[in-house]
């Protein structure tokens, strides 16, 4: 990810910052940005922007800080992330959809998967980075058997695959991960392939092994995460095994968030609420078995987001009814996270570096 560079001298460092989003409907400062103390990994809170309600999921791409406002109608916006706290660059872009979760940077363009209207939204950009309204939105169908949070599509986050070739939709309305061809040109998104998750799953968010070859996407609604062989080629997504994230006859709900494979492919971290915890799974040389290894506490309650440092031995967790972002050194043999030390930020949901 882009970042600014400063050398203070001989033998500097690249200068490492970290960018929170937050509910500002719930108390929330909107968008945070932090130092980052590269002994200790340690954040230190500088300023914060409420230029646009609820930025509850941010990311970073050619020099822009991008932050979808998770309201309705949904929007997206840019900041120039240098300087003690985000600077808005425009006015926010229309989405035209309901609830953006996610966004992601693919083909040129700026994807969001919104959740309450059940779609995938792709807006152009500017010369400047700054997004343009919504040029194309792709309409998800279908359903689920969970009454009460499958009564519709929703789509929970998009992302291109790691080949570049394709844009990949998670919906946990519909139990089933959408695999799309983006046209550069205009925008348009076109479904190339659906694949089917067990009912009920409720899909939340999916992430690619470092070779490209496999993914991993985490249940909400079943704390489970599936491992798939992934076909760049052929842009397929293939299930292969469902690992459950907590112990059989465990007391209390447990909905998993976020998901995170290590640079190096051997170890993977999910965030679960309910348990407040932060699951470890072994990854097979191969990424294609999955063992659960362990779960530590997360450090708060409800870790919406997970996130590793760019040097990847230090995992972030943002605890969002707690109020905190918890950090934790990441033991190098076996992956399981130990707390280092925590931050506050009400009703923090995100957590992104550069």
């Amino acid at each position: 990810m882009g970042g600014t560079d400063e050398t203070r001298g001989q033998g500097a460092t690249e200068r490492v910052r970290a960018y929170l989003g937050s509910f500002t409907s719930a108390g929330g400062r909107g968008v945070l940005a932090a130092d980052v103390d590269p002994e200790t990994g340690a954040l230190t809170v500088t300023g914060a922007t409420d230029a646009v309600a609820d930025p509850s999921y941010l990311t970073l791409a050619g020099g822009v800080l991008y932050a979808v406002s998770e309201t309705a109608p949904g929007a997206v916006a840019a900041f120039a992330p240098g300087g003690p706290a985000p600077r808005p660059l425009g006015a926010p872009a229309p989405v035209d959809g309901s609830g953006p979760t996610h966004l992601s940077l693919a083909g040129g363009h700026l994807l969001t998967a919104n959740y309450t209207s059940g779609s995938v939204s792709v807006l152009p950009l500017a010369g400047d980075g700054t997004p343009r309204p919504a040029a194309a939105v792709l309409r998800h169908e279908g359903g689920g058997p969970v009454a009460d949070r499958q009564e519709a599509p929703h789509a929970h986050q998009v992302l291109p695959d790691p080949s570049g070739r394709w844009a990949v939709s998670v919906d946990l309305g519909t139990d089933s991960v959408r695999v799309c061809a983006l046209d550069p040109a205009t925008g348009a998104l076109r479904v190339h392939r659906e694949t089917a998750l067990r009912p009920g799953y409720g899909p939340r968010h999916l992430a690619f092994h470092p070779a490209g070859g496999h993914a991993y996407v985490v249940g909400e609604l079943e704390p489970a995460v599936t491992v798939c062989r992934w076909d760049a080629e052929e842009g397929e997504l293939t299930p292969l095994a469902e690992i459950p994230l907590v112990a059989t006859g465990s007391a209390g709900p447990a909905y998993p968030s976020a998901i995170v494979v290590a640079p190096d492919g051997r170890f993977l971290w999910v965030a679960v609420r309910g348990t407040d915890t932060i699951a470890v799974l072994v990854l097979s040389p191969a990424g294609d078995e999955a063992i659960r290894s362990a779960a530590v506490p997360c450090g708060g309650a409800w870790p919406r987001d997970l996130a590793l440092d760019p040097s990847g031995r230090r995992l972030y967790a943002a605890n969002e009814r707690s109020g905190d972002v918890t950090w934790f050194d990441v033991d190098p043999q076996n992956g399981t996270p130990v707390r280092s030390g925590s931050v506050e930020a009400p009703a923090v949901t995100c957590v992104v570096f550069g």
